[in-house]
């Protein structure tokens, strides 16, 4: 499997430079400064750029000042003082509420969890505050600066309470967005994205890739569009739609079915919610099937 997630990262790099018409400043940038960086790199350097360009950008979590479980605040607090980059008690219901009242103070907060499993206690506080805060106002007060971050999914010993894919809870709540990343470029445009968009996202970021998905990513400050799937690989006879770490089997399935002559459609959906629909209506009106591949490894068909 590790073997196979190297072949992705490669394979990532090809699919970059085709022509997709959702990723042309994309593409622009990529042709000035790329630099091989793997997925914990390419979000660290987010948030460098995040926090560089945007007085008003704050990082906060649990052991974030030090680099964090994964290292991906490394250097963060040394740069840019502990005043913005900053420990937090282990309280996820108290994180995002902070987050919350940042935000809503015109601020760009950027709240870490440490696992995705651990979102849970602050699931009042996405679902019910953060998700109605402009809608119980009547857009006079919103809490849209807040972006929260998140590491998801299995990586083979991290046992039932730091292996689960818990996004599908989330895609049922108007007034957040939720978004994953594939790859190291896809995680610094997208994360990019999610700080300045004015809504709440929760950004799950798929742990499992954080050290084996390898590619080149522009140095330069880019972004990359929300609520846009991209089609990576084109197909007539069965569309698959997936997103984060699922995408390397997806396309080695689209790989094995082709020795069978079953051309397959591959889509990443990026962003979960709200999704984009009409490039999925498109893809399935063309091919007539769809297969749907979820974080828990199960295939559903329509």
């Amino acid at each position: 499997m590790i073997a196979s997630m190297r072949r992705f990262g490669r394979w990532v790099s090809l699919v970059s430079k085709r022509e997709f018409s959702n990723s042309s400043g994309f593409e622009k940038n990529a042709e000035q400064s790329p630099k091989s960086l793997n997925l914990y790199s390419a979000i660290n350097q987010a948030l460098h750029i995040a926090l560089e360009t945007d007085p008003r950008a704050y990082v906060f979590g649990e052991d974030v000042s030090f680099g964090g479980v994964f290292r991906c605040t490394t250097g963060l607090a040394d740069r840019f003082g502990k005043n913005r980059v900053f420990n937090t008690p282990l309280c996820e219901q108290g994180i995002v509420g902070f987050g919350i009242g940042l935000a809503a103070l015109g601020n760009r907060a950027i709240a870490e969890i440490q696992f995705a499993d651990y979102i849970y206690p602050a699931f009042d506080q996405i679902v019910n505050e953060a998700a109605k805060f402009r809608y119980r106002s009547g857009n006079q007060f919103n809490c849209g600066g807040l972006t929260i971050r998140a590491p998801y999914g299995a990586v083979g010993h991290g046992g039932h309470y730091h292996s689960q894919s818990p996004e599908a809870f989330f895609c049922h709540v108007p007034g957040i967005k939720v978004v994953i990343p594939r790859s190291p470029q896809q995680a610094k445009g997208l994360l990019l994205s999610c700080i300045r968009d004015p809504n709440p996202v929760v950004f799950f970021e798929p742990k499992w890739l954080y050290r084996l998905a390898v590619e080149d990513v522009p140095e330069d400050d880019y972004m990359l569009p929300l609520s846009e799937a991209e089609v990576l690989r084109g197909g007539t006879d069965i569309t698959l739609v997936g997103w984060g770490a699922q995408l390397s089997i997806m396309e080695q399935a689209c790989l094995d079915a082709e020795k069978d002559g079953i051309s397959c459609e591959l889509i990443d959906l990026r962003t979960l919610i709200p999704w984009d629909k009409d490039t999925i209506e498109t893809s399935v009106k063309k091919t007539g099937r769809l297969l749907s591949r979820s974080s828990s490894n199960r295939w559903f068909r329509c």
